[in-house]
């Protein structure tokens, strides 16, 4: 390696290069930027910071002559392996243990530390959780034992995990505020849009206590639940969060969470976009107020009758961009298939304005007709089949579509129940067919408030996540503080993996990135280092190349293991 100098308008920068070749053709590499004269005799004390440098290239070409030495390693078909020897390790949760830092997890952990009275490594506590959430997800007694097989060891008892979870729930709102702003060191927070959505939790008990208490599972389970309420900036990263009892009107979730915000982030001016679910007057007022403003869903079904009938009428849409109106009774299948119409107007109830924006789509309406079409053919077979679970139906579920009659024609009881398909349930649905709308008080042009709405997914797709990959349900905690600490580990694990997303493009599905890190494991071999025992993919690659360091190489030393743990932790 040698020093190559580059001369610019104001100084001149020094960098460690060396020779490479690329595709049988002779070139250079930057190995580290060493800056400017003034950086380098920070450096360098009291050496000429030139000589300094040039020595400074020589130990690294040493280093890596030593580091680029074959391992020679025996084995013996005769001797068996050491009992209890564990070589078998996890070191995916490298590339999390990366952004954790980046994120300053560990500094927050020091300062809710010298709050407290104890004699444990919080920090080491909290980032196995972490890491335990994403990659072995589970109880936290099980979490303890799986963390052992990470590559660096923990270094606290399990019964530490339990008092930290007391701790991260004192520390709930601190550890949410200063991820917001460590976190705006890393990426951009589109906070100028805020989603807020709730969802529930549910305990494998039948006793309801506490904040567990019997409420609308949104997983139709008879057991006790607890409501997380989530907002998510525009980005796609969680924002905030808070735990509610089960029994909680979700619609009461979302003004104090936003209070918070208001309080704690420094943010002020947003506009806030939920479902129908969450979208009562209150809300919209009060996102009605300074720099706040909303988008919301709107049920067609539930507008007043002379909203509902101009919301449905076939003359006056438009398409974004023109004047020109359309009649959507006259739309042609094929050419106007992808395109979405739109009609909107302020409208005026309880002395509070609001705009009604609604929209048209000839593939949205055929995306329900199949979803129904497929729901008709469960029912039809849930009536050939006779089946008796037929009493138990929401919204969405297919059995809505029967209709279960216990009279005969002439009005007597019949001697057993007439099952059938309900023609007007169906004939009242495809009314609605097609049809989207939603409520805001901006003045934006239509298209952007769409657009800004279509994008609620994201949050439902965080829930999933939590939902599905990092098994937050069932709950396996009594305590409140406990319950609360559990989702503050989930939420720091889902911020920690959408930023991870971010890095790697969106090139790869929530699950393959998760399975592929979970994959990532390691032989040690005794007294040399370790060895890599996945499967190199593209995936790998990238990962390697977004975090600026490999673990694929044929053996890692024991050294340079080492060094990828100190780097992981910068």
């Amino acid at each position: 390696m040698r020093i190559m100098s580059s001369p610019s308008k104001n100084a001149i920068s020094y960098y460690v290069i060396k020779s490479i070749r690329v595709d049988g053709k002779n070139t250079s590499k930057i190995v580290e930027k060493l800056g400017t004269i003034s950086d380098i005799k920070k450096r360098a004390g009291n050496q000429d910071p030139l000589q300094w440098a040039k020595q400074y290239a020589k130990e690294l070409t040493k280093a890596e002559k030593i580091t680029n030495q074959e391992i020679i390693v025996k084995y013996s078909p005769n001797k068996i392996i050491d009992k209890n020897d564990v070589r078998h390790f996890n070191g995916g949760y490298l590339f999390v243990q990366k952004i954790y830092y980046e994120l300053g997890l560990h500094n927050i952990c020091k300062e809710i530390t010298s709050r407290h009275n104890f004699d444990f490594d919080l920090n080491s506590v909290l980032s196995r959780l972490v890491y335990g959430r994403i990659i072995y997800p589970s109880s936290k007694l099980a979490t303890y034992k799986q963390v052992a097989d990470f590559l660096e060891k923990p270094k606290f008892d399990l019964h530490h995990t339990y008092r930290a979870l007391d701790i991260l729930a004192e520390e709930s709102d601190f550890i949410q505020a200063q991820l917001y702003k460590n976190s705006l060191k890393l990426t951009k927070r589109h906070t100028g849009i805020l989603y807020y959505d709730c969802t529930n939790y549910f305990f494998e008990i039948e006793q309801a206590s506490g904040i567990k208490q019997y409420g609308h599972s949104k997983e139709n389970r008879p057991n006790p639940i607890v409501q997380m309420g989530l907002f998510m900036d525009g980005e796609g990263i969680p924002l905030a969060f808070d735990i509610h009892p089960g029994n909680t009107n979700e619609q009461t979730t979302l003004k104090p969470l936003e209070k918070k915000i208001l309080a704690d982030f420094g943010l002020s001016r947003f506009v806030v976009c939920t479902d129908a679910g969450l979208s009562c007057e209150e809300n919209r007022r009060f996102n009605n107020f300074k720099n706040r403003a909303f988008i919301t869903t709107q049920s067609i079904k539930k507008l007043k009758t002379h909203l509902k009938q101009w919301s449905l009428e076939n003359k006056g849409w438009k398409l974004p961009g023109s004047n020109k109106e359309y009649d959507i009774s006259k739309l042609d299948p094929q050419t106007d298939n992808n395109l979405v119409f739109y009609r909107e107007r302020w409208i005026k109830e309880n002395n509070f304005e609001q705009r009604l924006i609604v929209t048209f789509s000839l593939k949205y309406r055929n995306y329900l007709r199949t979803i129904r079409g497929n729901q008709i053919k469960r029912a039809e077979k849930a009536i050939k089949s006779n089946s008796a679970k037929l009493n138990k139906s929401n919204q969405n579920d297919f059995k809505r579509l029967i209709n279960q009659t216990h009279t005969t024609k002439d009005g007597e009881m019949a001697d057993s129940t007439i099952l059938s398909i309900d023609q007007q349930i169906i004939s009242n649905e495809e009314i609605y067919d097609g049809f989207y709308a939603v409520c805001t008080n901006l003045e934006d042009g239509a298209e952007k408030i769409i657009k800004v709405n279509k994008r609620r997914w994201e949050i439902e797709e965080c829930f999933r996540i939590l939902k599905s990959e990092f098994k937050a349900r069932p709950v396996y905690l009594a305590n409140d503080n406990r319950i609360h600490a559990h989702f503050d580990i989930c939420f720091i694990s889902l911020i920690i993996f959408r930023l991870l997303e971010k890095r790697l493009n969106s090139d790869f599905t929530y699950s393959e990135i998760i399975d592929a890190i979970r994959k990532m494991s390691f032989l040690k071999i005794k007294g040399e280092g370790y060895q890599p025992i996945y499967t190199r993919t593209d995936f790998t690659d990238r990962l390697h190349d977004v975090f600026g360091f490999r673990t694929d190489y044929q053996i890692t030393s024991l050294k340079n293991m080492n060094s990828l743990f100190s780097f992981t932790k910068k």
